[in-house]
């Protein structure tokens, strides 16, 4: 089930503190993000596998880079999936050992490559092409393949990565002739990993990853490769919806490492969790700033849009939306929420069921945390908004308001141009 919250005085409770003070205190629009529920998230996932097999948990950052995010996760133990030499660069600045960090780029540049050669981190290759522009910057290095089992799980079309055809990872009709021609160029295959998709609800998908993986692992035992660890990737899904079903967590781990176990040597389990971890550890705090009745339908204005989660306007993504300032109210009538941006298409939910909503009430988007902050963007010259951290109780500043003087920093206007 989705999860939800308290009500203290009439005014949803968050990590032990009213969602309207923490407003009031850091502003609209803000991302807060719950510690406790953070650190519970990544053991769920962890304590799930790892009662199976040796398993490492990477967190798939790109759902949320944050440096007191990152340093909750390295407290716990924590590896990184990486997709960028920036995202290397921060958890490293975080204090993640860099022994704990996989990069897993697409189409990566050359440039991009010799940094992260630079970062000593270990590079899980995407392409053929990649391999050989890897050989002649460094050999010797341990290295992984991304394969592309053909199985496909998520969300939605723009989220599924692992079916035939995508633009990610070797074929796996050509994956064994990756790993030799790895082996020729003197690097040291050390695993292999597939990721299928983002948001998946089923156990099924990634049984049958797990069964291509297997197969694929004994067909380079055979030419006299045994890996060290198959990484499955992420894509464990949450319920967006209250009625929603959750993943199976102990059914997946189960069924899973049973494929592992029963058919191939390999003994150590990587998970690249993001959205697990981190989404529903996090809401939107933002503010009714204008109510308007269209005749055809209600629409309550809020201080956030697509420029702040762009979830619902990119991917036509639910967000469970509530008012926080009259939580547990009966829901009057139907309402739009429609963001500050000038676009049709700025919306964060479309015929939500609320109460008589005023303006200065503090809407609440639940699993903000997944992709929210990370996607947000200064479109309509709008500064990105304020991260805050809650712990049982007690709420710090983890990312200041950015300023619209910020967002001229890197600008230059040429002196023909300034008389």
């Amino acid at each position: 089930m989705m999860r939800d919250f308290s009500s203290d005085e009439g005014i949803m409770s968050f990590g032990g503190m009213k969602v309207t003070e923490i407003a009031d205190r850091f502003g609209t629009p803000c991302y807060v993000t719950d510690e406790q529920r953070v650190r519970e998230n990544y053991r769920n996932v962890y304590n799930a596998f790892s009662q199976y097999m040796d398993t490492e948990i990477h967190y798939a950052c790109k759902a949320n880079t944050n440096l007191a995010i990152l340093s909750i996760l390295r407290q716990e133990g924590s590896g990184i999936d990486a997709v960028s030499i920036g995202e290397v660069k921060t958890c490293l600045k975080a204090g993640i050992p860099k022994e704990k960090i996989m990069y897993t780029g697409v189409n990566v540049s050359d440039q991009e490559l010799k940094e992260v050669v630079e970062s000593g981190v270990m590079i899980n290759l995407d392409s053929l092409s990649e391999l050989e522009r890897l050989a002649r910057i460094k050999t010797g290095i341990p290295v992984s393949f991304r394969v592309t089992p053909g199985v496909g799980s998520g969300h939605g079309d723009k989220v599924i990565t692992g079916n035939k055809g995508a633009k990610f990872g070797v074929p796996k009709e050509r994956i064994v002739e990756a790993y030799l021609r790895a082996q020729d160029l003197g690097f040291i295959p050390t695993g292999i990993h597939a990721h299928i998709g983002s948001g998946g609800q089923s156990v099924e998908p990634f049984i049958d990853e797990a069964s291509v993986l297997a197969e694929i692992i004994n067909q380079l035992s055979d030419a006299g490769m045994d890996l060290e660890f198959v990484d499955i990737g992420g894509g464990i899904g949450v319920p967006y919806k209250p009625n929603e079903e959750e993943m199976d967590l102990q059914e997946m781990a189960c069924e899973v490492t049973d494929v592992f176990q029963q058919e191939t040597d390999v003994k150590k389990i990587i998970l690249e969790p993001g959205r697990y971890i981190i989404c529903d550890a996090t809401i939107l705090l933002t503010r009714c700033v204008d109510v308007k009745d269209a005749v055809t339908k209600k629409y309550i204005g809020v201080d956030a849009g697509f420029n702040t989660l762009i979830r619902p306007a990119m991917y036509d993504s639910f967000h469970y939306i509530q008012n926080g300032s009259r939580f547990g109210k009966a829901g009057v009538a139907r309402y739009d929420i429609a963001g500050p941006i000038c676009e049709t298409g700025d919306y964060l939910g479309h015929d939500r069921v609320l109460p008589d909503t005023q303006e200065g009430d503090v809407m609440v988007v639940y699993n903000a945390g997944a992709y929210g902050f990370s996607m947000s963007s200064n479109y309509n010259s709008r500064p990105l908004c304020a991260e805050v951290l809650v712990n049982n109780g007690e709420a710090e500043l983890i990312r200041e308001r950015e300023t619209v003087e910020e967002q001229w920093r890197h600008q230059i206007v040429p002196g023909r141009l300034q008389d």
